[in-house]
């Protein structure tokens, strides 16, 4: 069974922290100073001071009540289960974006795990969880859950390379359910990727080609300037150049932050395919699916007593054995 998923298409605040019990006065220090400078302001006249105040406590948090979880509950497939799950959730009016997940990886040896959000685009029960199994069935897809990324320059590529294995998050709030996926991480092929990226609209076909996703954006103020200076030099010969025009130059490149590296490469994307009705996929950009090994089911219940159930994947022993799930309920 595969199902296909159709889309449309801020850093949270550091929190100062104090003993609002202790009533000695600070001491005199920069360190300490109640105050924060905002130096964010080009050219600001005055800076600007936030006052901090001691964090607030977090409310009582919110009860879950609106289901329970039984074994008997669930499939015996968790990729079935999970597509049940989502086509719920799909459904549900106050969840806007169902398919949105967290993929969380880590580099190999430092260890270090970074997530982000991204848009899962298609999932699939499959018919082996043994990528190698010759007697699978060949026209269903294997396993696994399917998203579409940068795997040449992004964070997540440097993380893959080093290590193959991420895991996915679902949150749906207003069903009070998430579900966790832990698995390998494997390229999808060039054809799948580009089936995929032909039903993209044209901008963001022209964005993957022109974005080096996670790179740095510099400025282009060097390049701006060493313009002006030829221009200088054909002023004196005796070329005028437009005041106006010259003055707003200058304050795109004081306003300039990067974003107009990135402009130019999608200009240049753009005449590159123009009259290019199938752009075709870039080298290193595509689908990626996580073959799923570990997939929970977490049902809130009261007084934080939820309901747990995980999927493990059980290699077979014997020969033609293509291995099982097992399913246990966890403690909370």
């Amino acid at each position: 069974m595969s199902t296909i998923i159709t889309t449309t298409t801020s850093d949270p605040p550091s929190i100062s922290t104090s003993n609002p019990t202790d009533t000695k006065p600070a001491p005199s220090s920069p360190s300490l100073d109640p105050t924060i400078t905002n130096t964010n302001t080009k050219n600001a006249s005055t800076s600007t001071s936030l006052p901090l105040h001691p964090p607030k406590p977090f409310s009582l948090a919110d009860q879950f009540h609106l289901s329970t979880l039984h074994a008997t509950d669930l499939s015996r497939n968790p990729l079935m289960q999970f597509q049940h799950w989502l086509d719920t959730a799909l459904s549900h009016p106050a969840i806007p974006h169902a398919e949105t997940c967290t993929l969380s990886t880590a580099h190999l040896p430092s260890g270090r795990v970074s997530s982000r959000m991204v848009y899962l685009k298609s999932v699939s029960a499959g018919t082996s969880h043994n990528p190698n199994d010759t007697a699978a069935d060949t026209d269903t897809p294997p396993p696994g859950f399917i998203i579409y990324s940068n795997w040449g320059t992004s964070r997540k590529a440097s993380d893959m390379a080093s290590n193959p294995f991420a895991a996915l998050t679902f949150w749906w709030q207003p069903l009070e359910r998430q579900v966790r996926v832990e698995g390998r991480l494997e390229r999808l092929s060039a054809e799948e990727s580009q089936a995929y990226f032909d039903t993209r609209v044209r901008g963001s076909r022209v964005g993957a080609w022109a974005s080096r996703q996670s790179e740095v954006l510099w400025s282009d103020a060097g390049a701006d300037a060493s313009a002006d200076a030829e221009g200088l030099e054909r002023g004196k010969a005796g070329e005028e150049r437009d005041s106006d025009q010259q003055r707003q130059q200058q304050q795109e490149r004081d306003d300039d932050d990067g974003r107009g590296v990135l402009n130019n490469r999608v200009k240049e994307v753009e005449r590159r395919f123009e009259g290019v009705e199938r752009i075709p996929v870039p080298p290193f950009w595509g689908g990626a699916r996580i073959v799923p090994d570990m997939v929970e089911f977490w049902q809130g219940r009261e007084s934080r007593l939820h309901d747990r159930f995980r999927y493990s994947w059980v290699n077979g022993e014997a020969e033609g054995d293509r291995g099982r799930w097992m399913m246990e309920r966890l403690s909370p």
